[in-house]
């Protein structure tokens, strides 16, 4: 269903500034929201959105949210955030995907702003700064004993 038009919703959104931090970069948990507003016009397509959903005594809450980052958005990026329903027996799945809006062509599979909502645990991961790594090198016993102490 990823590329069915059917199952997909998109829409266009500019990072504003309340979103970003001192180096204009939007901060990570933001993406959650950008995400919530393509699900809702996802919802909305097949007449089920928030209200609907409300009425009609089923509700379909994010029990899982994942997203890997590997591009920050910035302060005023154009960027167009695609919702697609993965899977809609026994849960509703939704993928995400966000795109630079001034690139007429979609990204390939692995393009970066991927976030699934399913029904597992939440996960979350980013590569490590380079002082984390510094800091883990120069108190790699510390950390080690802590973790055999568990």
């Amino acid at each position: 269903m990823l590329n069915d038009p059917r199952f997909t919703a998109e829409v266009e959104l500019t990072i504003p500034f309340h979103d970003v931090d001192m180096m204009g970069v939007a901060w990570h948990g933001n993406y959650f929201r950008y995400f919530e507003v393509a699900r809702e016009a996802l919802l909305n397509q097949f007449n089920y959105g928030y209200r609907q959903m409300k009425e009609s005594g089923y509700l379909w809450p994010v029990v899982d949210a994942r997203v890997k980052y590997r591009h920050a958005l910035t302060f005023e990026q154009r960027i167009r955030v695609r919702a697609h329903i993965e899977e809609f027996e026994n849960r509703l799945r939704i993928g995400y995907q966000i795109f630079d809006a001034e690139r007429a062509n979609a990204p390939p599979p692995d393009t970066p702003f991927r976030s699934r909502s399913t029904s597992k645990v939440a996960n979350c991961a980013l590569s490590a700064p380079i002082f984390c790594l510094n800091a883990w090198e120069s108190n790699h016993e510390i950390f080690t004993a802590a973790g055999a102490a568990d």
